[in-house]
């Protein structure tokens, strides 16, 4: 096998311009698909960061039922104390969880004593809301951003602070039913105006859950949900099914589940977006396969062709037909590592550079957000392994029919 290798290696050398061209167009397979790969994975970690870090959270607990109507704010589908207290006592035990908050969300009427229109809010607790949603507070274009939030404050979106004309510093009543359907209102002080953002969050402010509870009359511990934030989002399967099967499993005395859980993922209508990345990255993995199994292929055609005297010589003097073979196939499997291992080589440097240089880019409103390419060991070394695979295999057929040609018709051939 050593011979076979030195015969191969010095094969390629012989024709120097064939085996640079193939080596080049492996290469550039190599280097679009690891840098689409680090880029689309860095723009992909960001976007679901801004949706996670600023509004969602990665994972809810809801009560069971609660996400079916959510679209009207069922207040009476919040969790409460016992449930609270379990929901708690589960989290604080888990070493993934970094922080969670409690949210009261609810619907009302919101009047600037002149007009009056709907919007959705959020109940939070100031301090740890911003730990759970850390990027909450780059959602506010104007107004003060430190705390979040006090009683007696609010956080309007954008959408109704342009359609009402209203300010920071502003005051505006909140009017809402409580589960029991009495009405109550209550005067607030514009403290910011928040971005909205696509989807459900396009008309949510914010208020305090001291202010939320006094709105809708609640005196016992009560909440909506409780986003969970983790030490790290890979996390995510693992801790999501242990929710699940801790909590799925409670039922109430009507034997009833009491809880649902749901990652971003299947709130967020960006995951969508998300999965369309992945998918890009997977035909550009395919458009690498064909460019290499095209290109090897078309290279050892070639060479068997070219060569046909060189084979015919070889076998005449007793070289066993699976030597032969063996040769171009290990001719197709060096000019893949050769290009594969160029292909890395220029990858990685040209993503070093690039975290060097700090590309920016904006994302919605926004701006700024720097673009950290990073691959992962485990794709480079499944990209390498798959193209010097195709290399082998697109070698076969030229080295099979190299393999079977009879020597006396090979040594004819002009």
């Amino acid at each position: 096998m050593a011979n076979i290798f030195k015969l191969a290696t010095r094969n390629l050398f012989r024709y120097k311009r064939r085996t640079m061209l193939t080596s080049m167009l492996i290469t550039l397979g190599v280097v679009s698909v690891l840098l689409f790969i680090s880029v689309s994975g860095s723009f992909k970690t960001l976007m679901v960061g801004q949706i996670t870090d600023s509004m969602l959270g990665h994972i809810q607990i809801h009560k069971k039922g609660y996400m079916a109507s959510i679209d009207n704010l069922p207040l009476n589908r919040n969790l409460t104390g016992k449930q609270i207290d379990k929901v708690v006592q589960i989290l604080s035990a888990d070493d993934a969880v970094e922080t969670y908050s409690m949210r009261i969300k609810l619907g009302a009427m919101f009047s600037n004593f002149t007009e009056t229109t709907n919007i959705r809010l959020n109940a939070v607790t100031p301090l740890d809301e911003i730990k759970t949603a850390p990027l909450l507070t780059d959602r506010i274009l104007q107004g003060d951003k430190t705390d979040l939030i006090k009683t007696g404050e609010i956080l309007i979106p954008e959408l109704i602070a342009k359609g009402m004309k209203v300010k920071v510093g502003d005051g505006i009543v909140l009017v809402a039913n409580n589960k029991d359907g009495s009405v109550n209102g209550q005067n607030f002080m514009v403290r910011g105006i928040l971005e909205g953002i696509s989807g459900p969050g396009g008309r949510d402010g914010v208020i305090h859950i001291d202010d939320a509870k006094t709105l809708l009359r609640i005196n016992a511990a009560e909440v909506s949900e409780i986003a969970i934030r983790l030490k790290d989002i890979d996390q995510l399967p693992e801790v999501f099914a242990s929710l699940q099967k801790k909590l799925g499993s409670m039922k109430n005395q009507q034997g009833m589940p009491v809880f649902e859980v749901h990652t971003w993922e299947s709130i967020s209508p960006f995951f969508n977006i998300a999965k369309m990345i992945d998918l890009m990255t997977f035909f550009i993995q395919i458009m690498l396969v064909a460019i290499v199994l095209v290109s090897i292929m078309n290279v050892m055609i070639m060479a068997v062709y070219e060569r046909i005297n060189e084979i015919g010589t070889i076998a005449a003097i007793g070289t066993p037909p699976n030597k032969i073979l063996s040769l171009f196939v290990v001719e197709g499997f060096l000019m893949g590592v050769l290009g594969t291992a160029l292909g890395t080589t220029i990858s990685l440097i040209s993503i070093a550079v690039m975290n060097v240089t700090q590309i920016s880019f904006d994302f919605g409103r926004q701006t700024g957000l720097l673009l950290s390419p990073t691959i992962g060991i485990v794709d480079v070394v499944l990209v390498v392994v798959i193209v010097i695979a195709i290399a082998v295999i697109a070698s076969l057929q030229p080295a099979w029919k190299a393999a079977q040609m009879d020597p006396i018709t090979a040594l004819k051939h002009v």
